[in-house]
């Protein structure tokens, strides 16, 4: 069976209610191509002197991991690739075991993973906060100016049914709404509990697997649902005429792409990461996912490509 029609039998058999399924490894959430050969399965012990460069089930964060690996190599580095690991439930404790050495993550969400009763909401204040809550051996570097931020989004038309602008305006449709996102959702502090304690909306989350790819964008344009968590580098998003309702009480904090590291990273190494980084701007890796998406490039191929157009080759 293919990777595109494992991924829609995940997404049918979510829909359901049957359960869920994980998504299938792979460069981007299209096409079923070979890992490469450096990948290995997750938890695998790396060789002496080996940096292990993972990264989440999503196939943009996939881009950025293999970045940062092209980089490191470049640097003079041996890396593996542990992609596709799944959700943070499952890399963090390899990172916190120094069974993976860097991995792209998203500040806000990092942040309330091990700190749930933050309060803090702009971006320099994640940032501070975030460097106190880490474990021991695990720190960040620099962040991005890109951001890939979970969102609450709706199609045009429901918009403008409704007179919705913000997520607490779905409180104005009926209730509760259908949400389709990742069954982890439901844990998240910006999730069915957090909207309602913050904005009063009652959610009933849908399980779709394939962290806010192209099965849960489906799920929002044929009315399988009303909102959809989707990311906001998703270049699916403005092709469809889709709208991110604005958040004004800060639900979910900035989630500016930063790089989690283990004991291991240098400053030599540091500084390959932290040179991919200054150069990760919100339209860059728009970019770059879009060539995933609409091409279904590799993330290799994307990669390289795009490392050498920076002069980072």
């Amino acid at each position: 069976m293919s990777t595109i029609s494992r991924r829609h039998l995940a997404a049918l058999v979510a829909l359901a209610g049957a359960g869920t399924l994980a998504g299938c490894a792979g460069s981007n959430p299209l096409e079923e191509s070979p890992a490469p050969a450096t990948t290995t399965s997750a938890g695998a012990p790396a060789a002496a002197g080996t940096l292990v460069v993972g990264s989440q089930q999503y196939y943009s964060n996939e881009i950025i991991a293999e970045l940062y690996a092209q980089a490191l190599e470049k640097a003079g580095f041996t890396v593996e690739r542990q992609f596709q690991i799944g959700q943070r439930e499952v890399y963090l404790p390899e990172l916190e075991a120094a069974k993976v050495d860097v991995l792209p993550e998203y500040a806000g969400n990092l942040l309330q993973y091990y700190d749930k009763t933050t309060d803090v909401t702009d971006g320099t204040a994640v940032l501070s906060a975030l460097a106190a809550a880490l474990p021991e051996g695990l720190r960040v570097l620099d962040a991005a100016e890109a951001s890939d931020q979970d969102s609450y989004t709706v199609t045009q038309a429901f918009a403008d049914e409704h007179g919705l602008t913000t997520i607490g305006d779905l409180a104005k449709a009926p209730q509760p709404v259908k949400l389709a996102a990742n069954a982890e959702f439901a844990t998240r502090p910006y999730g069915p509990e957090g909207a309602k304690a913050t904005y009063g909306v009652d959610i009933e989350l849908v399980p779709v697997e394939d962290s806010g790819g192209p099965l849960t964008a489906r799920a929002l344009a044929d009315g399988t649902v009303q909102v959809a968590d989707l990311y906001t580098a998703d270049p699916t998003i403005a092709k469809e005429g889709f709208v991110i309702l604005e958040d004004p009480e800060g639900l979910i904090l900035p989630q500016n792409v930063i790089p989690l590291v283990s004991a291991k990273v240098d400053d030599t190494a540091a500084a390959a990461i932290d040179a991919v980084n200054a150069k990760l701007t919100v339209a860059e890796l728009q970019a770059l996912n879009a060539r995933s998406i609409d091409e279904q490039a590799r993330s290799e191929v994307i990669a390289r490509e795009w490392l050498a157009a920076q002069g980072l080759a």
